[in-house]
């Protein structure tokens, strides 16, 4: 699901971040206004679940793979402000350190991933999840929700890729960006979704709230029921998840593959015979990615690469989080309040 430079033309791009911008700028004034104390260390957490959730691929018949992105999830326990900036924090520096997602693309990536994912889910789960629910029902609301937004922002993507060979291509009709047409790429994106990357969104969605719910940690979610079970310190709970997740990162190897969308310009060579010549002039025009595709200079073991860059990453992403809220706490100098 993170479209990498060249397949999208310039002029989508920017639409995607006149888009991005605004949204992602409310959301995080908004975070900043209420979001205090140990509040911020818990949003810092939450982009690090996401950017590591992320590094779980799944195999997709056909030879492809997908993932699930956490953003719904988040939107549920914390509100959609939150999910709007974690998700959007873990996605720019998949993009920046990872080369995840191009940088061109970051503002579609964000439209997708970091918007409509979570804006869909948290309708679904508001709807079907009813002011008053039992566990058992939120939690089948949580599932439906991780299902819809993910589906949601495949569909997205689908689409975004597939009118680019009917909006840019040259004078002989020959695609500029992605080449393959609504026909091929809505399919595509849909049977992933639908099939491997909603069903896993649904079971961490609904696994993540029924945990945190059962061990008091929805109190301050605005789609909070009355907590049940043992009550836990938020920190560690967080914590505990984050190491067991950051220990497992590696068996996101075992999907080989390339997710739709994401080859790089030898394999869309190999599959055309040729590259379009806009994905020629901007797939690569970024250089400035550290530890392209999750390897670390020096590892012989892929294993050790994609784990160091694994705690790397959730580090830096859950670093930069918390710095960025607890300067604007103290900026403000105002007091906590929990998200909405």
């Amino acid at each position: 699901m993170h479209i990498p430079d060249g397949y999208l033309s310039p002029e989508t791009c920017a639409v995607a971040v006149a888009v991005a911008v605004p949204a992602v700028a409310a959301a995080s004034a908004t975070v900043a206004r209420q979001v205090r104390g140990r509040a911020i260390p818990r949003l810092a957490m939450l982009s690090a679940f996401s950017f590591l959730l992320m590094m779980f691929n799944l195999p997709v018949p056909g030879g492809t793979t997908a993932h699930a992105v956490g953003a719904v999830l988040i939107a549920v326990v914390a509100g959609l402000p939150a999910a709007v900036v974690a998700t959007s924090v873990a996605l720019l520096f998949q993009a920046l350190v990872f080369g995840d997602g191009g940088v061109l693309a970051y503002g579609a990536n964000v439209v997708n991933m970091a918007l409509i994912m979570p804006l869909v889910g948290l309708a679904v789960f508001r709807l079907l999840a009813g002011r008053t629910g039992s566990l058992p029902r939120r939690a089948f609301a949580a599932a439906a929700g991780g299902y819809a937004g993910i589906t949601a922002a495949g569909l997205a993507v689908g689409v975004e890729l597939g009118i680019q060979p009917a909006l840019f291509h040259d004078a002989a009709g020959v695609a500029l960006y992605n080449p393959y047409p609504l026909a091929v790429t809505v399919p595509a994106m849909l049977f992933a979704h639908l099939v491997i990357a909603g069903p896993a969104e649904a079971i961490v969605t609904a696994a993540g709230y029924t945990f945190l719910s059962r061990t008091g940690q929805l109190d301050g979610s605005p789609d909070a029921p009355r907590p049940s079970g043992l009550r836990a310190n938020p920190g560690l709970v967080s914590l505990g998840v984050l190491a067991v997740m950051l220990l497992m990162t590696p068996l996101g190897l075992i999907a080989q593959g390339t997710a739709f969308g994401e080859w790089g310009g030898n394999e869309l060579a190999a599959q055309l015979g040729f590259l379009p010549a806009g994905f020629a002039s901007w797939s690569e025009w970024f250089t400035g990615t550290l530890l392209p595709d999750y390897g670390f200079p020096g590892a012989t073991d892929p294993l050790v690469g994609y784990w160091v860059s694994a705690l790397l990453g959730s580090l830096i992403v859950a670093g930069f989080t918390f710095l960025v809220f607890w300067l604007a706490g103290r900026v403000r100098g105002r007091p906590a309040v929990p998200v909405e």
